[in-house]
């Protein structure tokens, strides 16, 4: 009995070590240091928000990315790509996931994208930015041969428009521009023709037209109030008596008052004193930028790009066409997700809340980014032991 218990130990050792010695340390290295400095700019943003619990989303946060770094390294160890390869399975469970939250789950700041289980709250838009990728890819290898047909094309953009549309419906406008991402990059990946790629753009910009202007001029207001004045204040930038102007302008000034250095965690004022709405989840880098000034905000910048480029690294050396694609729609949608995070906070995109990768509070986010990253290093592994 001991010896079969010290076998069995052994071999999980055995396999620890061949995991181990597979891994992508620096994708790994660059990951593991932007999540610590989100845990530690969320603690120092967040000692005033909960009277008598100044831990509160600190302890939360390293919580969620604890959890999150043991999935991380189970996706990269069980080979969860392999799931893949059974895409409608995959649809099927996030529309069920998705359908789930208009019956049973809560709501909050008029949203409803949640399902309880006791003290944690699960996110499923927040997963379905994998799982889309995940079901795009095993599409797209499932049905190579189809690839540059219309049929196919337009199948693809169904499969990513269900989803999408029941997220806006939520309403979560940026969850859903973050499927319409990973569908472009899937696509492009493939090698569908650029005519189909032209029309998918002409398409969300009509869409965008009928939301916008066609619809409302015909009384049919599809858009939320708020979700409005994130846009006309993106146009408008003196639009401040908006909540949504309001948010900007502070956030920029935070970004502004950090100068070369920051002001540290006891000096950031817009910070420390409330001005700056939502500073632990969408506008968490202009804490950044506030406390740690410009170096900080670009040495996370800096950090970004490392992840990135170890992403495009096994876009260019994946093992298999699956693996392809699984890795550009995930280095793809981190991009995007970043660019417009980065973008709202600074001014030149407009606010939709999407939270910034890896450092934003949120339990479904952390868990589905480090998901993303378990993938990558799966990915990585079978790269390294092909001839």
């Amino acid at each position: 009995m001991t010896t079969l218990s010290q076998t069995a130990r052994g071999g999980v050792a055995d396999r620890l070590r061949a995991l181990a010695g597979d891994l992508d340390w620096i994708l790994v290295g660059a990951v593991t240091a932007i999540s610590a400095f989100g845990v530690y700019t969320i603690r120092a943003a967040t000692r005033s928000d909960i009277p008598g619990d100044p831990g509160y989303y600190f302890t939360r946060s390293l919580i969620f990315l604890l959890l999150g770094v043991a999935v991380m390294i189970a996706v990269a160890a069980l080979g969860a790509e392999r799931l893949a390869r059974y895409p409608w399975v995959l649809w099927g469970g996030l529309l069920g996931a998705l359908a789930v939250v208009f019956v049973v789950g809560s709501s909050a700041k008029g949203s409803t994208r949640w399902i309880e289980f006791g003290a944690f709250r699960l996110q499923p838009s927040e997963l379905g930015k994998v799982l889309v990728v995940m079901i795009l890819a095993g599409l797209l290898t499932e049905r190579a041969k189809e690839v540059g047909s219309w049929r196919l094309t337009l199948l693809a953009l169904g499969v990513v428009a269900l989803p999408a549309l029941v997220v806006f419906t939520q309403p979560d406008l940026g969850t859903a521009l973050v499927y319409g991402a990973a569908l472009f990059a899937v696509l492009f990946l493939a090698g569908v023709p650029w005519t189909h790629l032209v029309a998918f753009v002409a398409t969300i910009v009509a869409a965008a037209v009928m939301v916008l202007a066609v619809l409302p001029a015909a009384g049919m207001e599809v858009l939320k109030p708020y979700q409005v004045d994130r846009l006309t204040t993106f146009v408008d930038s003196d639009a401040a008596s908006t909540d949504a102007g309001y948010q900007q302008n502070q956030s920029e000034i935070a970004v502004g008052q950090g100068g070369a250095l920051g002001k540290g965690p006891g000096g950031a004022t817009q910070t420390n004193n409330n001005f700056l709405p939502e500073h632990h989840t969408d506008f968490i880098f202009a804490v950044v930028a506030e406390m740690f000034g410009f170096v900080g905000a670009g040495g996370l910048i800096l950090a970004y790009g490392l992840v990135l480029w170890r992403g495009l690294g096994l876009v260019a050396r994946a093992s298999s066409r699956l693996d392809q694609l699984l890795a550009g729609g995930i280095v793809a949608t981190l991009a995007f997700q970043v660019f417009v995070n980065i973008g709202m906070t600074v001014g030149i995109m407009p606010i939709t809340g999407i939270p910034l990768p890896f450092m934003s509070y949120g339990g479904s986010h952390t868990l589905a980014n480090l998901i993303a990253v378990g993938l990558l290093l799966g990915i990585h592994r079978r790269r390294a032991s092909t001839p």
